[in-house]
């Protein structure tokens, strides 16, 4: 997916000057620095802006608004898809110990204890093979658990850039 490009070179409807709303910060999220959107505002975008009217400019004010919150909405529902992904790769670490828990128990409860019947008692046999598939359980839920901690359910990026649009928004208000 490649970054969004910075500029005023024309919006959606091809307004010629008109800050689109795929500007974007270097990085390809967020707005630009607030400072960067005036400066580099040409000369003709000026004069349109001085003589139009109070009707076009509330209408070019929500119509960029509105591609600002489309924007955003699409950088969250990204980053809470990218989020989704660890957390299933987390659940199926899950599912995979469980069911190598369930198959080692069953399997090696019953390999490894009549091996130790022949040694020990039945009784003590069976324990020691269940203590051995509990750890290997263990192990797996302890690497399942890792794995979830690295999932972040906040979208971080957006709430920046709906952090710094708002300020964008209350300078251009002044």
């Amino acid at each position: 997916m490649s970054a969004p490009t910075t500029g005023t070179s024309g919006s959606r409807d091809g307004r010629a000057g008109a800050a689109t709303a795929t500007t974007r910060a270097p990085d390809g999220f967020g707005p630009p620095p607030i400072g960067e959107l005036r400066d580099d505002v040409s000369p003709q975008h000026r004069d349109e802006v001085s003589e139009a009217s109070l009707g076009e400019l509330i209408k070019r004010l929500t119509t960029e608004m509105s591609d600002l919150v489309r924007g955003e909405m699409e950088l969250a529902r990204t980053e809470l898809k990218e989020e989704a992904t660890k957390a299933g790769k987390a659940g199926g670490m899950f599912a995979g110990a469980g069911y190598a828990a369930a198959l080692a128990g069953l399997l090696l409860a019953f390999a490894a204890a009549w091996g130790l019947a022949e040694v020990i008692p039945e009784g003590f046999a069976f324990l020691v093979v269940g203590v051995v598939v509990g750890l290997v359980a263990a192990v797996l839920a302890l690497a399942g658990r890792s794995k979830m901690r690295q999932v972040n359910p906040v979208p971080e990026r957006t709430i920046e850039t709906l952090k710094e649009d708002a300020q964008w928004a209350r300078a251009q208000v002044r």
